[in-house]
């Protein structure tokens, strides 16, 4: 609705100043700065009300998708806001959401596939020049988090001198550039961890299955009775039905495999062996939208939403085609995630999906 308005309030712009009435420029000057006033104002988090949130600031996957970011889920938790998973694109997408990266407490991945970090460097930089950071910014996750976050550190290291040299460091401190690592490990014999205990905010990671990708995690969060899952990307296991029990909202990544065999078939009469071979590998290691229905069902979760979406698509129109058979098997809200959704789990009780994404 906003952006019709602003189309049909350019185009009667438009007119009145080809009769001479005004001034184009002062016109479009003026609705800049109403633009810049409200977007530089923006802060959801204060809107939201007390509970948990989960905001989908990349629902996409290594596929290329203009309309996706990659992986990303923000979890606020009252006021806190922690981010799961940082694909590409996924630092813009959250602070057109509204969501400022300053306020971002912690960052949690699931694993270190490409498609799930490769943000991690812009989303320190606009966490700490754009959000007045003093501090790195906490990457937590399992063993191979440092290697991760040592090599984000060395890739920035030259770009914040300049950002200090030019800015000085009343305005961009030096000792909030970049990242610190706070990796985790689970006990000999167990598949699950308590990551944060605080202030009524509990985070329990636990081991899931993307073999041969090791390690691989998935999330749960609980905050004031309610809950949400983040599965990571996953086959069906047992830990991710143990965790999903009673949750509120389980986050699932999804993989179509009718689609992918499209696109692997196309591939091969396209004569591109290589890529047709990839589309066949990477139907093994993740789930389908049935798999994550039953999945739900089994666990008794409220409501499912399924991101990571495998392969893209171009509309919402698709979502059918890409769910199959899937809302016949499970009871609750199924929706195919877009960036720019948010689902609220209000303390009291209740539940609400809406659209924080102003395009």
């Amino acid at each position: 609705m906003r952006r019709f308005i602003l189309i049909a309030a350019l185009l009667i712009v438009g007119a009145l100043a080809a009769l001479g009435w005004f001034r184009r420029d002062d016109i479009a000057l003026s609705l800049l700065r109403r633009t810049a006033d409200a977007n530089i104002a923006r802060n959801e988090l204060t809107a939201l009300p007390d509970g948990l949130h989960a905001a989908f600031c990349g629902t996409g996957s290594p596929m290329p998708d203009r309309q996706r970011a990659g992986p990303c889920l923000a979890v606020v938790a009252g006021q806190r806001l922690f981010v799961f998973d940082a694909g590409g694109g996924a630092s813009e997408t959250l602070t057109q959401m509204g969501l400022p990266p300053g306020a971002i407490e912690r960052v949690f991945l699931t694993h270190f596939h490409s498609d799930h970090i490769d943000d991690l460097g812009a989303l320190a930089l606009q966490r700490w020049a754009g959000g007045g950071a003093t501090t790195p910014m906490t990457v937590a996750g399992p063993p191979g988090v440092e290697r991760v976050v040592a090599g984000f550190n060395e890739a920035y290291a030259i770009d914040a001198t300049y950002r200090v040299g030019h800015h000085g460091a009343d305005i961009v401190a030096p000792s909030g550039a970049g990242l610190i690592a706070a990796p985790f490990a689970f006990a000999e014999g167990t598949d699950r961890i308590v990551v944060l205990d605080d202030g009524g905010v509990t985070i329990t990671a636990f081991v899931v299955d993307h073999g041969p990708v090791k390690p691989a995690v998935g999330y749960r969060i609980d905050y004031r009775g309610r809950s949400v899952v983040v599965s990571g990307d996953t086959v069906p296991t047992p830990s991710l039905d143990r965790e999903a029990k009673g949750a509120d909202l389980l986050v699932m990544e999804a993989l179509s495999v009718r689609l992918v065999s499209e696109l692997e078939a196309a591939a091969a009469r396209a004569g591109r062996a290589k890529v047709a071979q990839i589309m066949e590998d990477i139907q093994n290691y993740h789930t389908t939208p049935a798999d994550a229905a039953e999945i739900a069902q089994r666990a008794g979760a409220k409501a499912l939403a399924l991101t990571h979406v495998v392969p893209p698509l171009p509309s919402p129109v698709f979502d059918g085609l890409f769910l199959g058979d899937a809302k016949t098997k499970f009871a609750g809200p199924l929706w195919v995630m877009r960036d720019g959704d948010l689902v609220s789990l209000p303390a009291g009780g209740g539940m609400e999906k809406k659209r924080l994404l102003r395009r």
